[in-house]
């Protein structure tokens, strides 16, 4: 089980509590550098491996195909037999389905009967569709030259032998899971789950379906990450919520660290008076890679390592902590899992309105699609500038629209970056 790495990044002096705002890049740039992809492998049946980090590269042990074969149904032909401006008439000797052995090296002026699949005999190199076919007795009339290859899928025409099939890194899903298959694969080496424990801190905090008291809220944070853990390549550990009273804190946070890859805690990261965790985790011997981020929402997040852990102190306002998992916290744990980096899945998009805002932070706002009639297009609606703490209104939104730091307001028609949520 091996530990997060040490960065070769500057430390972020994050002892002084004087802390300035990161800029986004370098925030994840400090945390992929954190993060190194867990070292046990796994052995698995491939039906098992749906939805795990593939542990090495797949390649195929033959070509794919590994015979020449028809594209189609109809007949096959030896073009050197087609001499002229047609149109040619051939004697059909036999009949070859998928499945069926080759055949004996053919007669000149003969044709064979060829199914969807089945294997092309040496000498052959040429499929008829049998639509451009007239069919008499056992012979065949038709007046289009085929080209040599026409309708034949060639031997490692989709992959050589030896060439890599799935690469190292990908998270196995319907499309790997049918290379896998095709290359012969009955078992797989898979990375073993990233081990990723959670909690939220606060004694506000009640869970869903209990009664509220005076002051109190239920707990949405817990339940956002969940969701968003909820993938076959981590082992969530659950630890709920807890009160803002330090010892527990702590020694929750010492345990986690000490048995997981990462531990994500929502809440007490800022710099009220009962925002403990920043000071608990340098306690408890952590070291704080960054304290403040320059983005909107979610400037207090914070994240470094203590023991095997990498350590994610997520804001405690829902949408901040949502926005900043997905865009800071999301790409370390892939990366701590062993997945390959992945294409951000974003889009360009225009603004449907005017929009006023105060530069200096990078700004994920949520939006969502509206129809402008006089395009026929689809453009995205920013949402209320003040959000961070409101979860219904990210439930409503299509996606988060990119605001860069700089820009002082959006208007009408502006090209935005989106990610679709």
């Amino acid at each position: 089980m091996n530990a997060p790495v040490e960065p070769t990044v500057a430390a972020c002096g994050c002892d002084s509590h004087a802390h300035k705002l990161t800029p986004l890049d370098v925030a994840i740039e400090r945390g992929l550098e954190l993060a190194s992809a867990v070292d046990d492998v796994e052995d698995v049946a491939l039906t098992d491996a749906i939805g795990r980090v593939l542990a090495f590269d797949a390649t195929s042990p033959i070509p794919l195909p590994p015979f020449d074969n028809s594209a189609m149904d109809g007949y096959l032909v030896q073009t050197a037999d087609l001499a002229g401006d047609g149109p040619w008439t051939l004697q059909v000797i036999g009949r070859i389905a998928a499945g069926d052995a080759g055949q004996d090296k053919p007669q000149s002026g003969t044709a064979l009967r060829i199914l969807t699949g089945a294997p092309v005999p040496a000498g052959f190199d040429a499929v008829v569709m049998q639509e451009d076919c007239e069919v008499l007795g056992d012979t065949i009339t038709f007046s289009r030259k085929p080209a040599v290859g026409q309708h034949i899928r060639p031997s490692g025409g989709d992959a050589a032998k030896g060439q890599v099939v799935v690469p190292a890194g990908a998270e196995i899903g319907a499309r790997q899971t049918g290379a896998l298959a095709a290359i012969g694969a009955g078992t797989v080496k898979v990375r073993r789950k990233v081990r990723v424990a959670i909690f939220s801190t606060g004694s506000e905090l009640v869970q869903p379906g209990d009664p509220l008291g005076a002051g109190q809220i239920w707990n949405s944070n817990r339940y956002t990450l969940l969701s968003l853990l909820k993938k076959d390549w981590i082992e969530v550990v659950d630890l709920g919520a807890i009160p803002d009273k330090p010892d527990l804190l702590k020694a929750a946070l010492v345990n986690a660290c000490a048995t997981c890859d990462m531990v994500i805690t929502t809440g007490g990261v800022s710099v009220g008076d009962e925002d403990h965790m920043p000071r608990l985790f340098e306690e408890a011997g952590g070291k704080m890679q960054v304290m403040k981020v320059a983005i909107k929402p979610g400037k207090p997040i914070a994240f470094g390592t203590l023991d095997r852990a990498i350590f994610v102190g997520l804001p405690g306002n829902p949408v901040s902590a949502f926005v900043t998992w997905m865009v800071i916290g999301a790409p370390v744990l892939e990366k701590r899992a062993g997945l390959m980096a992945r294409r951000a899945g974003r889009m360009l998009v225009r603004a449907a309105g005017d929009a006023k805002r105060r530069p200096g932070r990078i700004e994920f706002r949520p939006a969502r699609y509206v129809d402008n009639p006089l395009t026929e297009t689809s453009e995205v609606e920013l949402m209320s500038p003040e959000f961070s703490g409101r979860v219904a209104l990210l439930s409503l939104a299509d996606g988060l629209a990119v605001i860069p730091a700089e820009c002082e307001g959006v208007s009408k028609g502006d090209v935005l970056e989106f990610i679709p949520l």
